[in-house]
């Protein structure tokens, strides 16, 4: 399986995190499932990236992605949602190894894990 976490800021739109996941995983291919921090699984889109691909989504509490350990820890996110890393965290919470590392586009920040 491969986990593509995803971290966003409030309002971020379907397109614009469709756009972040094709920039890392352009050809899926096999199960793929989208992860995140918990209070940002709710967000219109993402919920709605997931859907448009059928992926599963899956929201993960702050002390939990904060326990993982991540190449790339942010002061400013840790400071923002309580976790120094939304995006590598969630991607390796289900375990596998980190292939793609925390990368920004626009609003939105991806890393992928198998």
């Amino acid at each position: 399986m491969t986990v593509v976490g995803v971290g966003a800021r409030p309002g971020v739109g379907v397109a614009e995190v469709l756009a972040a996941v094709d920039a890392v995983l352009p050809d899926p291919a096999g199960e793929v499932r989208l992860a995140t921090l918990d209070a940002r699984a709710v967000e219109p889109g993402l919920v709605g990236a997931a859907a448009a691909r059928g992926w599963p989504l899956t929201g993960h509490p702050a002390a939990a992605l904060a326990a993982v350990p991540v190449p790339s820890p942010s002061a400013r996110v840790a400071a923002a949602v309580g976790t120094p890393s939304v995006a590598e965290a969630a991607a390796l919470l289900g375990g596998g190894t980190l292939l793609v590392g925390r990368t920004v586009v626009g609003r939105v920040t991806v890393a992928v894990a198998t």
